[in-house]
């Protein structure tokens, strides 16, 4: 199956900015879903935004505006522009990409990067 490859975590500033990109490669049959998720220490993993071909993104109730989801289902990538910032949004953010092929549906996972927010 395929690979996922985020990239673009790191430390920021509350208030700032960060701009996170995912990859897909290998065998991707075809994609129909992209999102991302984070996960708190100690935590589910949680729903920050998806997108669903011909349909409208949904966003997590903490995003409040603050994040965009962007999907390329033609080049296998997904983006994730936050703002605004804030402490609480620490977390490791992961990629998913929903593919199927014929009847057989699959749930592929990236390995997740690190987003931390502080002074």
């Amino acid at each position: 199956q395929g690979r996922l490859v985020e990239s673009g975590g790191g430390l920021v500033q509350p208030g700032g900015s960060l701009r996170l990109s995912c990859v897909a490669s290998g065998t991707m049959y075809t994609m129909y879903a992209m999102a991302w998720f984070r996960q708190h220490p100690g935590k589910q993993r949680e729903l920050v935004a998806r997108d669903m071909r011909g349909r409208s993104p949904v966003y997590g109730r903490f995003v409040q505006g603050r994040f965009t989801i962007s999907a390329d289902y033609g080049k296998g990538e997904v983006y994730l522009q936050m703002s605004d910032l804030k402490p609480e949004d620490t977390a490791v953010y992961y990629c998913n990409v929903q593919d199927r092929l014929g009847d057989s549906e699959y749930d592929n996972w990236g390995q997740g990067t690190q987003v931390t927010v502080a002074s």
